[in-house]
């Protein structure tokens, strides 16, 4: 393992003592709009809870009294404050539906530069925690994870079909063209080593857009591939993902199916249907005639599968409001679909959970009113005082899906989850 391996895990580790804590990583993966290798944001100087209600207003308000780091997460409910929506389906989670905090410190990583951003009174520890943090003594070991866990399905194979009939039915009567459909697997009475099932996780997926949360009880576990939005001074970048092809350790067979995804046409109409959504999202924030489709429909590969992504830029006025720019564009396009309040209607109707966080998006912002934000997929969640743990897994549902292939998509997905939480 390399020094600079070595040191993430031993600041990991560190970061367990406490009660709020958001680590990002790019896992080494190229990103032309990547800021950092990696950031560890912990303790709450001040922290925002909150339910859907006025969430954006709320979030606005502390932010603009804050003006500095916040660190946090976006439910997929938020979309109840912005479109009147409901949510009505069993949540065995109990999330806040917005969690952010101003941290304490803040420690990133960039190459072999560490950068210590602390508040200010706290500034003279900067050197005993980095003493503290490589240091074997102080890492630690995280306790034992039970495996002990048994995985069940909200739905299952006969029901799932039968769900996604009707949403084929909705797409024929012209009530939408696409929609994300999802199902949740689940295990009860759960204790789980959040660390090292992270860690396990991320080791097997290094996805670019990874992420470790805990707020209390309630923790994140994701090794998402996909950003939802990012802003940089007047610029803003959105890469949704459609498309999703299974990995193969024979080198030929692997170089067909990412030629056989790239050359799909279903699964290229479906990237190019949320690429549309997601540039009419774009273009509420953004400057007249500004958005742009930079790459369009392109297989990138990751160590569990192919996907499909494609990226669309636009420029914004420099006092435009962040908070507004999420709004405007929230739930992301590539998790909901065309047109958007159609498909968030049927998406409630037909799904048997809540999403809670999943489909929503952990991140953060910069005093200077940047930010960039994930979505919240390939995620494991749970609530520790409940000993409940959940993942989610959805594909797109078009005109010419075949639900037996839709639901053989959800398993590749849900494979490296249920893999570490099953300890096989």
């Amino acid at each position: 393992m390399s020094a600079v391996s070595e040191f993430k895990r031993s600041l990991l580790r560190w970061s367990q003592r406490f009660e709020e804590i958001v680590w990002l990583e790019g896992n080494g993966y190229p990103d032309a709009y990547g800021s950092f290798d990696a950031i560890l944001a912990v303790g709450a100087y001040t922290a925002i809870r909150t339910s859907y209600y006025e969430a954006f207003e709320k979030l606005k308000k502390y932010r603009s009294e804050s003006r500095d780091w916040l660190f946090g997460y976006l439910s997929y409910d938020l979309k109840n404050d912005i479109e009147e929506l409901s949510s009505r389906n069993p949540d065995g989670l109990d999330f806040p539906e917005l969690f952010f905090f101003q941290p304490k410190k803040i420690i990133r990583l960039r190459g072999n530069q560490v950068d210590f951003l602390y508040l200010e009174e706290l500034a003279d520890e900067t050197e005993k925690d980095f003493h503290t943090i490589v240091s074997d003594s102080a890492s630690g070991a995280p306790d034992q994870a039970s495996l002990d866990i048994r995985i069940r399905m909200r739905i299952f194979k006969d029901e799932y079909f039968r769900k996604v009939q009707d949403m084929l039915a909705h797409i024929q009567r012209g009530d939408i063209y696409e929609a994300n459909f999802c199902q949740e697997f689940y295990a009860e009475e759960a204790k789980i080593d959040t660390l090292r099932t992270f860690e396990k996780l991320n080791d097997i997926s290094k996805a670019p857009f990874s992420a470790y949360l805990k707020a209390g009880n309630h923790f994140l576990l994701s090794v998402s591939p996909e950003r939802y939005l990012k802003k940089m001074g007047t610029k803003i970048i959105s890469q949704p993902i459609k498309g999703t092809a299974r990995r193969s350790q024979n080198v030929m067979e692997d170089r067909v199916l990412k030629n056989s995804l790239a050359q799909d046409p279903k699964e290229r109409a479906e990237n190019i249907m949320i690429v549309d959504l997601v540039r009419n999202d774009l273009s509420k924030s953004a400057k007249k005639s500004s958005v742009k489709v930079e790459v369009l429909a392109k297989v990138y590969t990751f160590k569990q599968v192919h996907q499909m992504i494609s990226t669309i830029t636009a420029k914004v006025e420099s006092n435009k409001d962040p908070i507004e720019m999420i709004r405007e564009t929230f739930p992301m396009g590539s998790m909901t679909g065309a047109p958007k309040i159609s498909a968030m209607k049927i998406i409630e109707e037909l799904e048997s959970f809540k999403r809670s966080l999943y489909s929503g998006s952990v991140g953060y912002f910069t005093p200077e009113g940047d930010f960039d934000f994930n979505v919240i997929i390939r995620s494991i969640l749970y609530n520790a005082k409940k000993e409940y743990v959940s993942f989610s897994v959805g594909s797109a549902i078009t005109a010419l899906a075949n639900p037996e292939k839709e639901y053989e998509e959800c398993l590749v997905k849900a494979k490296a989850m249920r893999e570490v939480l099953e300890g096989r």
